[in-house]
């Protein structure tokens, strides 16, 4: 799963919510010295993501795509996915997404010396763009394929996956939203594990 994903499954634990997102920059166990509550975040994300890459339906979506993209499939899932997340926001949360991204970005603030570089490099973008909200339109989901694309210095051809989520539109949202229940099952009882 992408960033919305990932801070939506985090509940309302701040640290939980830190952790899940900066899971991705952390490399290895460089994550010892962070509070246990953050590290319980990392690990979160790692299930996560290992539940999605196994998950029968992820594998469905990314047949959509295999071809066309590689091993670039399931980056452009997760980014699909959060798109869907964004669109039917007020289906899974009854605070609305602006003032939801507000509050990460009020707590990712309020927490920057413990962020790694790279994170508190993109938390300005994140603002200023509006990376979250911006997930819910075609336009900003096109925007992340397009940056994404740059960062692999155009090997993914992710700038062509818009047309993809165009043309499986209905497809691609029945995967997420049955994905989407097991996942949220998975991870509150993983939470509850911490």
């Amino acid at each position: 799963m992408n960033f919305l994903a990932h801070i939506y499954l985090s509940g309302n634990n701040e640290e939980l919510i830190i952790g899940n997102f900066i899971a991705d920059f952390i490399k290895g166990n460089k994550y010892k010295h962070l509070p246990n509550q953050i590290q319980n975040g990392i690990f979160l994300h790692r299930k996560i993501d290992s539940f999605t890459d196994e998950h029968l339906i992820v594998r469905k979506s990314k047949r959509r795509l295999h071809e066309r993209y590689g091993h670039y499939d399931g980056v452009i899932i997760d980014v699909l996915y959060d798109h869907f997340l964004a669109k039917n926001w007020s289906d899974y949360s009854d605070i609305s997404l602006k003032k939801t991204e507000a509050n990460f970005l009020s707590i990712m603030q309020n927490h920057f010396d413990l962020l790694p570089k790279k994170v508190q490099s993109i938390l300005p973008y994140m603002k200023e763009q509006q990376w979250l909200s911006g997930y819910a339109t075609l336009s900003g989901i096109e925007k992340s394929l397009i940056g994404i694309n740059k960062r692999t210095k155009g090997k993914s051809k992710m700038n062509l996956a818009i047309e993809d989520l165009k043309l499986n539109y209905i497809d691609f949202e029945q995967d997420f939203t049955l994905f989407f229940k097991d996942l949220i099952d998975y991870s509150t009882k993983s939470i509850l594990l911490f």
